[in-house]
């Protein structure tokens, strides 16, 4: 596999009606046609709207814009912030051109014949963390230290909470490489992540499981400690789980307009490519990660970041993909007919 991966190790709404509409109003920059077409301004620059989840695989964008390396592609940003309910929509009406999906929520459009096409992957991996309450990690000795086998073999007997049937199966992967059967827990199931924290708090779970930067910032608050992240849990990172992101787009805008996605492409492996090889508190680096997950600590940010495996090079191939649709369709349950073929994605926008 010509696919290389970096990790640097030192120190993580609007509806779908309010995007497009805000989409909309931006008439001068970007247009909000059925072709999800964008628009060339008196400057030269082509505005592209791009849909984001707030989460910490947004920061290869964030920092591609920091650099500078979207201006270089004669290219600006419009984001627009969408949920996985909303996203795949989003892009199928045009309102946004290009879609930083997760692979679930890309598989789950092709398993549905929709026409996309991944140009890129942008981040490896899983960066989940399980964060305990400081009573319980008290009680039972637990620190960021202890050996994943024994923070599993501790969890077996306690409360869980998961605020996703994703991030519960991806706890249960962990828990069954150690010898725990998950159906015997107690889970509690909450309706988001951060109603997971206020649960932590109010002693109503003793665990939960979501993505970063959510478990580090609860340890940051002194309220719980981080028992289990990509670096403890092997099944979670890029060589067992396989891409944690990718670029997407409508194959209709990838044909009428391929200069801008070769250049979005260019700028997003770009991006890539320093975080690979630049530590997570790099100014540029945080700079960018502030933007993307605004108001958490400089501390948690850099922890987040960590938890992601940028790849050098944003290139696709063939033994990833299938790595990542075992995952998302075996390992997870997450999408029972996912498949994906040499159609739905491609390198040919990489430099």
């Amino acid at each position: 596999m010509n696919h290389r991966i970096h990790r640097i190790r030192r120190v993580k709404h609007s509806s779908l009606a309010l995007a497009a509409s805000a989409t909309c109003a931006a008439a001068l920059l970007t247009a909000c046609g059925n072709d999800g077409s964008a628009s060339v301004g008196s400057d030269g620059k082509t505005t592209v709207s791009v849909g984001v989840s707030g989460n910490v695989f947004d920061l290869s964008i964030r920092l591609a814009e920091e650099k500078g390396y979207f201006d270089k592609q004669n290219i600006k940003i419009k984001y627009v912030t969408l949920t996985a309910a909303t996203g795949t929509s989003a892009l199928q009406s045009g309102s946004v051109q290009f879609l930083n999906s997760s692979p679930t929520s890309y598989l789950a459009g092709l398993s549905k014949g929709l026409p996309e096409l991944s140009v890129a992957h942008n981040g490896g991996g899983n960066p989940l963390g399980i964060v305990v309450s400081t009573a319980f990690a008290k009680k039972h000795g637990l620190t960021a230290k202890t050996p994943a086998a024994k923070v599993a073999k501790t969890l077996a007997d306690s409360t869980a909470g998961a605020s996703s049937a994703n991030t519960k199966a991806e706890a249960g992967i962990f828990l069954k490489a150690h010898g725990v059967d998950p159906a015997k827990l107690k889970w509690v199931s909450l309706p988001s992540p951060a109603a997971d924290k206020a649960a932590l708090a109010k002693g109503e779970v003793d665990w939960f499981i979501t993505s970063e930067p959510i478990p580090l910032q609860v340890q940051h608050e002194g309220d719980g400690v981080v028992v289990a992240d990509p670096t403890k849990v092997p099944e979670w990172s890029y060589e067992q789980a396989g891409y944690g992101q990718a670029v997407v787009v409508k194959k209709s805008y990838a044909k009428t307009d391929a200069k801008t996605v070769k250049g979005f492409a260019t700028a997003v492996q770009q991006a890539t490519s320093y975080l690979s090889s630049h530590p997570s508190d790099d100014k540029s680096v945080l700079a960018a990660s502030r933007k993307t997950l605004p108001g958490v600590p400089d501390d948690v940010l850099s922890g987040a970041v960590e938890e992601v495996e940028w790849p050098k090079s944003a290139k696709q191939d063939e033994a990833g993909w299938q790595k990542t649709v075992a995952f998302v369709k075996d390992g997870i349950g997450a999408v029972p007919d996912a498949k994906v073929t040499t159609d739905n994605w491609t390198n040919t926008y990489l430099p």
